[in-house]
């Protein structure tokens, strides 16, 4: 069966709008979720990979972008964390605001003491601003080193220079990357960070435990070197909807370090289409987020380890 991002892919604005319901070009609704939870929510869990859209008239896109999505609000954000009985959220800074962080700081304040954000920063963003940030929420800085190349020297220089920036405050790394080969060439680094670190999964999960890479990459898991956020299986899985080909991955770093795990829905699935123009609304994802949620579910041990991982692991890493 194609995934989502596959079919999405393949048929074009048309055939996203047969998909999901929605008329070209109006603007729809972000994702909600159709199935519901089935298993026992414990207290305060935290979603800890999602992202706001705002009026673009107040919080303007970047200049150059890699796409144009559509909107997703904070009263959307509330609906999907009403059904998923999920009261916790981390907001990452995405790239299309580039490193204005307003719109993410804004949907902060708005949902209050239970909202956190990884910002992204500039070589310009001064002390003061990291300062006012950290008031506003923010626990840590998003570095995607998957556009750095494979020179490792380059990684570690970009590593150390992210540390080094936040090495005082109570917050982390997230790194954002694709390649395995990249990780590898920084562990070390990891190892001897002052810093905490998080890995988000990436598209590498389908490949399985045994591809190039992934045993450094759960070495780092098993010293506690890093956490592992598992967020969005539906854009790398290719047999929906159980996810087979994913299942084995997310089961392999639970079962290296459930303390290092952390979990994400990555609403509203911001999507990209091939030979759309940056400039063009490219519609969301029609993901079910309340199946995709009870599969996570399936992939735990018990009780008390989902606990662990969907609120004890992001209490600790994003400082609530």
């Amino acid at each position: 069966m194609l995934s989502r991002r596959d079919f999405l892919a393949g048929v074009g604005i048309a055939g996203v709008s047969a998909f999901t319901g929605r008329a070209t070009p109006m603007l729809a609704t972000a994702a909600q979720p159709r199935t519901p939870v089935n298993f026992k929510v414990p207290a305060n869990v935290c979603d800890c990979h999602t992202h706001i859209i705002g009026d673009t008239r107040k919080f303007p896109f970047a200049d150059p972008r890699p796409y144009t999505p559509e909107p997703a609000s904070v009263a959307e954000m509330r609906s999907l964390h009403r059904a998923l009985h999920t009261p916790r959220v981390v907001i990452i800074q995405p790239s299309f605001y580039g490193t204005d962080n307003s719109c993410m700081l804004d949907a902060i304040k708005q949902l209050g003491p239970g909202a956190r954000g990884i910002a992204a920063i500039g070589d310009n963003t001064s002390h003061a601003e990291l300062d006012q940030m950290h008031r506003g929420g923010i626990r840590g800085i998003r570095i995607r080193i998957d556009a750095m190349g494979s020179d490792p020297a380059v990684l570690r220089q970009q590593f150390k220079a992210a540390v080094d920036r936040i090495a005082d405050r109570d917050w982390h790394v997230e790194l954002v990357t694709t390649q395995l080969s990249q990780i590898e060439a920084i562990r070390e680094q990891v190892m001897a960070s002052a810093v905490p670190v998080s890995i988000d999964l990436g598209s590498q999960a389908a490949l399985g435990a045994h591809q190039p890479g992934f045993g450094a990459f759960l070495s780092l898991i098993r010293a506690g070197k890093t956490y592992v956020n598992v967020s969005g299986p539906y854009g790398v899985a290719k047999q929906e909807p159980e996810y087979p080909d994913v299942a084995p991955t997310v089961k392999a770093l639970i079962a290296a370090n459930p303390q290092r795990i952390t979990w994400g829905t990555n609403w509203p699935h911001v999507s990209r289409l091939a030979g759309r123009k940056v400039t063009e609304i490219t519609p969301g994802l029609p993901v079910d987020d309340g199946l995709d949620f009870n599969r996570f579910a399936s992939w735990t041990s018990d009780a008390a380890q989902r606990k662990l991982i969907l609120v004890e692991n992001p209490a600790r890493l994003y400082r609530f």
